[in-house]
């Protein structure tokens, strides 16, 4: 057996894929069955029986084309106006490899005859023409009609990797392939024309070619279709391998539709076809939201990495209805999701995304898009999005962002929320996690704020997948803030109602709801306004204790991440990051209670700092940890958050240390109030307001007041 590396037949642009697909199933079916291939270092590699001359020989004298025509279409070369410079020379082909393409369009000539066609059938006419052919034509040919149209119940559907049945625009394919053909043999004796070989070395062995034909190549290569700056001058012709266009073709074949019921849909029929999907613009930066209303569709093409015979790469194509969960994929972002949950068991490695875009005017391209790699097990991190799709939240929420009616903000962040998702599907990092959790508080906020919106979509469903904390804890002071901050719930109400307006219980929107404090502001400004708003609260609902602890247990903060927190400088990045890891945060419950310690070390706490916490913590811990007698409370002053607010820590301070000892708190004898220091004021109550763990709470008993020295 013989490996040949197929330099020419690389996974992009299409016709290239197309080409490696044709030369694979024409020499199974015509010369070598035991013929195998796979994909290696961007080419196909051929296992043949075939040495390199052997194979070149083999297309050169013994190849036969498959009898492909499109009676259907205006340009196929039945009709009156047609080009017919390869129509009418396969038509009075003498050649024997041409024999069963001549028969085929004496059929259809026929067939075009008795309909009494004088032009391309339209609307009804075509759909009766269609079955027509398809119970008249031999079943070599049936392949072909299958690849390029679906006969469904109701009208023929056109699947997108062959345009609109067989043709893009005006471009006919089966009449350029006809043409290509006697561009490369003689019709009457069927032998290579005196470039073949040369054209076929190129394209099978990327060898060099002194010229190409000026001529069109439609969608399948984008680079090769011509046009303004094309080349070095101001255009260029389409330039073109006959030989990739009759591969590329034969390749084609491969790709058989479907008219399938689908119980999922409403549609009495659905358009099946293998890898195709609606043309999702994110997840990629070749496309965009606005590129989906023109595209046709998008096509994920696989890339396998063992040998694998023409019979596994038909039944891996045939069984290309890729769906995840209960329901087929619909688009390129259900695709992604798929292919995050697939398994390895047929050998593929990758999946190249292509989307057949409207460029150049009004033509369409096959455009590359991505690279998905298959991991070598299902991606335990793409389980996170099945949150999202709780009541259908996602759909509803791309439905709208694609609306007319979606402020350009929400439709930006919904851009953004699907090009997370689908690296979410390939790595799902911790960067990743932290990015979508941004995106999701920024988008209940931005959900909430818009009327339409809230008529349009719910709020963001709770996040119950323990991962969207755990993956995403990269064991940094700011993270740990932001899940101390999130798990905050007092009375019922969970942080996530400062943030958003939802309602605390049902999680319908809340419009104008007074709980919903947070603007526009940097994350201390906020988390005073969350404060003052919950002290409001505290006083109308006569709450016994300060509204700064859930009863129940929640995620804490360590001494060390509040050091940092007061030690950043001002506009610090962390302080905004909190704040963005927050939203998404708030929306996940439960949150864990710990998470795994991150370090020893710590700097000095600031002295006022741990005067000042015995006021912003329940008086169960003040009576535990600080010394207060059980029959007293110690409350949160309003004035304290005033001065702190305003910039007057020192008041503040010696404020707190008049009420500790008057609470009874022992204090060191004779020692005066300690200074703030150079703290911000603002940046000291938001770093008291952050829930601390029982530990370092004891630890700032410890500080506050310490205990004597046993005697020796």
């Amino acid at each position: 057996m013989h490996e040949l590396s197929l330099t020419g037949c690389a996974p992009t642009p299409l016709a290239h894929y197309l080409k490696a697909l044709g030369v694979l199933r024409l020499l199974a079916e015509q010369r070598d069955a035991t013929a195998a291939a796979c994909w290696r270092s961007e080419r196909l590699v051929l296992q043949t029986a075939l040495s390199r001359d052997e194979l070149i020989e083999f297309f050169l004298r013994d190849y036969r084309p498959t009898p492909i025509s499109a009676p259907w279409n205006g340009g196929s070369g039945f009709y009156p106006k047609d080009n017919k410079s390869g129509f009418t020379a396969l038509w009075e082909a003498k050649a024997p490899r041409f024999a069963p393409y001549r028969a085929v369009l004496r059929l259809c000539g026929q067939a075009v005859a008795d309909a009494g066609l004088t032009e391309s059938p339209k609307e009804e006419a075509k759909s009766a023409f269609l079955a027509k052919l398809r119970a008249l034509l031999p079943d070599a040919v049936l392949p072909w009609l299958d690849a390029a149209v679906v006969l469904g119940m109701e009208k023929p559907g056109y699947p997108p990797l062959l345009g609109t049945g067989g043709n893009d625009g005006r471009l006919d394919f089966t009449n350029n392939f006809m043409q290509r053909l006697v561009e490369l043999f003689s019709p009457e004796t069927g032998a290579p024309v005196e470039r073949a070989e040369e054209w076929l070395a190129g394209a099978l062995f990327g060898a060099p070619i002194p010229g190409l034909m000026a001529r069109a190549i439609g969608q399948f290569s984008p680079g090769g279709a011509g046009g303004p700056n094309a080349s070095a001058g101001f255009g260029a012709d389409s330039q073109v391998n006959p030989w990739d266009f009759v591969l590329m073709l034969e390749g084609a074949l491969l790709f058989a539709g479907a008219a399938t019921r689908r119980l999922e849909s409403s549609d009495p029929a659905a358009l099946s076809y293998p890898f195709t999907v609606r043309t999702t613009g994110s997840g990629s930066g070749s496309g965009s939201l606005s590129d989906e209303a023109k595209a046709r569709a998008e096509i994920w093409v696989p890339l396998w990495e063992r040998w694998s015979t023409l019979d596994e790469i038909r039944a891996l194509l045939a069984e290309g209805r890729v769906t995840f969960g209960r329901r087929p994929a619909r688009d390129g972002l259900d695709f992604g999701r798929a292919v995050a949950g697939l398994g390895v068991d047929r050998g593929i490695g990758a999946f190249q995304r292509y989307g057949f875009l409207m460029r150049s005017g009004k033509a369409y391209l096959a455009t590359p898009l991505n690279r998905i790699p298959v991991q070598g097990r299902a991606n335990p991190h793409a389980d996170l999005i099945t949150d999202l799709d709780r009541h259908g939240w996602l759909d509803r929420l791309r439905r709208f962002g694609r609306s007319d009616h979606a402020p350009q903000r929400i439709a930006q962040l919904v851009r953004r929320l699907e090009d997370g998702l689908f690296e979410l599907t390939q790595r799902g990092d911790r960067a990743t996690i932290q990015t979508l959790l941004g995106l999701l508080g920024d988008l209940d906020r931005s959900l909430g704020a818009s009327a339409k919106a809230r008529e349009a979509v719910f709020p963001i469903p709770w996040l119950r997948h323990p991962d969207w904390v755990r993956n995403a804890d990269d064991a940094s002071s700011e993270f740990r803030i932001a899940v101390a901050l999130a798990g905050m719930t007092v009375a019922g109400l969970p942080m996530r109602c400062h943030l958003a307006p939802v309602a605390p219980d049902s999680l319908a929107w809340a419009p104008g709801s007074k709980w919903a404090v947070w603007g526009g502001g940097d994350l201390c400004a906020n988390l005073a306004r969350v404060l003052e708003r919950r002290l409001l609260e505290a006083d109308r609902l006569d709450l016994s204790d300060k509204p700064l602890e859930s009863p129940a247990p929640f995620p804490r903060a360590d001494l060390a991440a509040i050091v940092d927190f007061l030690a950043w400088p001002p506009g610090d990045g962390r302080l905004a990051r909190i704040a963005q890891l927050l939203g998404g945060l708030a929306c996940v419950t439960p949150l864990p209670e710990h998470l795994p310690e991150a370090r020893n070390e710590q700097a000095p706490v600031p002295a006022a700092f741990a005067v000042l916490k015995p006021l912003f913590v329940s008086n169960a811990t003040v009576q535990q940890t600080f010394g207060l007698p059980a029959d007293r409370t110690l409350p949160l002053p309003q004035p304290i958050v005033r001065w702190l607010v305003t910039g007057r820590g020192d008041e503040a301070v010696a404020y707190a240390w008049r009420r500790l000892r008057i609470a009874g708190i022992a204090l060191p004898k004779g020692a005066a109030p300690p200074r703030v220091a150079g703290i911000d004021g603002a940046r000291l109550l938001a770093a008291l307001m952050i829930p601390l763990r029982q530990g370092d709470v004891r630890q700032l008993g410890r500080q506050l007041a310490p205990r004597p020295a046993e005697p020796v």
